[in-house]
C-alpha cells in the first residue's frame, strides 16, 4: 500500500510515462491494438483491486488534484477550437460531421434505454453512458470532463473505456478497409466530389498556420494560465450553482456549471492570441494521461465484469450510426470519404480522423484534423445533454 501522497502521484506519472515511452522506443505490436491510455487505466484497476492506493493519504491527493487537472486540460484542449477555421470546411462539411454526431447521440439514447438493467453501474449509470457518449463525439479528453460534471461510478467508467478502446479500433480497421468500396457508395448515393480537393487544400491551409516550436516560457504561462483558470471555474460554478439554489433553481449542480464555464471560456479564448500558444497539444495531452491514471486508481478490476453488455450496447449504437449515415447519404449525396473522415472524428477526435481521410488522399489529412477539432469543441455539450436526457429515462 501506498501510504504516502507525492509517492501515489509519482507512481502514477511514472507508470504513463513508461507505457509512452515503451510505444514509441520498442514498437510492440501490442500498442497498436490496446493504446499506452488503456494500459495504464488497467494495470491502476489491478493495482487498486491489490489494494495498493487504499490509504488516506492517496485519497487526499486525488479530492485535491483530479477535478483542478480536469478542468485545466479542459481549457487548454479547446483553444485549439477557432471557429474561423472550422469555417474552412464549408457549410457540407460540418453538415457531415453534425449528421455523424446526432446519429451518436441518438444510438446513446436508444440503447440507455434498452440495455440500463444490463449495465451494471446503479442509479448513476447514465452518466456513465453520457462519458461514453460524449467520448464518441470528440476523444478521450471530453469524457473524462463528464467525471466532474456527473456521478460516475468509478467501475462503469472503467467498462466505458473498453468499450470506447474496442470500438475505436475495431472501426479504424473497418473505414479503411471501406476505401476500396468507395466508389460502389458514391455510385448508389450519387455523391458529388467536384470541390473536394478545395476543401482540402484550405483546411491543410489552416493547420499548417498553427505549426511552432514551443519555449520553455510557452509552457510555463500556459501551464500558469490553465491552472488559474480551473480555480477561477470552479468559483465561478460554486458562485452560479448557489446563486441558482437560492431562487429555487437547481436543475444544474456546480460540477455541471463548472464543465459549461470551462467550456464556453476555453472556445472564446480559442478566437484570441491564446489560441495560437505552442504547446497545446502536447500539455493537453500531458493533463489526460494525469487525470485517467487519477480515475484507474479508484476502479476495481471487478467491475469489468459488466463489460459483456457494453459492448452489445457500443455495437447497437455503432449499428444505428451507420444506417443513419447511409440515409443522410442518399438524401444529401454525401461521399464515403467524408462521412468516414466524420464518423472517426467523432469517435476517435483530431488525432485519428488524418488516418481515413488520407487513405483517400494524403493532401485530405487537413479535413481530419479540423473536423476532430469540432468534435472536441462541441462533445461537452453533448455529452451533458445525453446526460440529462438519460437520467430523465431512469
Amino acid at each position: 500500500m501506498i501510504t504516502n501522497g507525492f509517492t501515489y502521484i509519482a507512481f502514477l506519472m511514472f507508470l504513463a510515462g513508461a507505457l509512452l515511452a515503451a510505444e514509441k522506443y520498442t514498437r510492440w505490436k501490442g500498442f497498436e491494438y490496446v493504446p499506452p491510455l488503456v494500459w495504464i487505466y488497467v494495470l491502476n484497476m489491478i493495482f487498486c483491486t491489490m489494494g495498493m492506493y487504499q490509504s488516506e493519504a492517496c485519497s487526499a491527493v486525488y479530492s485535491a488534484l483530479k477535478n483542478n487537472l480536469l478542468y485545466a486540460m479542459i481549457f487548454v484542449m479547446l483553444l485549439r477550437c477557432d471557429f474561423r477555421k472550422l469555417a474552412k470546411l464549408g457549410g457540407r462539411m460540418l453538415a457531415i460531421f453534425l449528421g455523424g454526431a446526432a446519429s451518436i447521440l441518438i444510438g446513446f439514447i436508444v440503447a440507455f434505454v434498452i440495455f440500463k438493467g444490463t449495465l451494471g453501474g446503479g442509479e448513476t449509470i447514465w452518466g456513465a453512458m453520457a462519458a461514453l457518449c460524449a467520448s464518441w463525439i470528440g476523444g478521450s479528453a471530453n469524457m473524462a470532463a463528464m467525471q466532474a460534471a456527473f456521478p460516475v461510478d468509478p467501475g462503469a467508467y472503467g467498462c466505458a473505456l473498453a468499450v470506447d478502446t474496442v470500438y475505436y479500433s475495431l472501426w479504424i480497421a473497418l473505414l479503411l478497409i471501406a476505401v476500396r468500396f468507395s466508389g460502389k457508395w458514391d455510385k448508389a448515393v450519387k455523391a458529388d466530389t467536384t470541390k473536394l480537393q478545395a476543401v482540402a487544400d484550405a483546411a491543410n491551409a489552416e493547420v499548417a498556420k498553427d505549426k511552432k516550436k514551443a519555449t520553455s516560457a510557452d509552457w510555463i504561462f500556459l501551464i500558469g494560465l490553465s491552472l488559474i483558470v480551473s480555480a477561477l471555474s470552479q468559483w465561478v460554478g460554486a458562485t452560479l450553482s448557489s446563486a441558482l439554489s437560492s431562487v429555487g433553481v437547481s436543475v444544474f449542480d456546480k460540477g455541471t456549471l463548472t464543465t459549461v464555464f470551462v467550456t464556453v471560456l476555453g472556445l472564446v479564448c480559442a478566437l484570441t492570441p491564446l489560441g495560437k500558444l505552442p504547446a497545446v497539444e502536447e500539455l493537453s495531452n500531458v493533463y489526460l494521461y494525469a487525470v485517467v491514471s487519477l480515475l484507474a486508481s479508484t476502479a476495481t478490476l471487478v467491475d469489468l465484469i459488466s463489460a459483456p453488455m457494453w459492448i452489445v450496447a457500443g455495437l447497437f449504437v455503432l449499428v444505428i450510426h451507420t444506417l443513419a449515415m447511409f440515409l443522410l447519404s442518399k438524401a444529401f449525396h454525401w461521399d464515403l470519404c467524408m462521412v468516414s473522415t466524420a464518423s472517426l472524428a467523432n469517435i476517435g477526435g483530431s488525432a485519428s480522423a488524418p488516418i481515413v481521410a488520407s487513405a483517400y488522399d494524403p493532401s485530405y489529412a487537413g479535413i481530419g484534423v479540423l473536423m476532430g477539432v469540432f468534435g472536441a469543441a462541441i462533445g461537452n455539450f453533448c455529452g451533458l445533454a445525453a446526460g440529462y436526457i438519460m437520467q430523465a429515462l431512469i
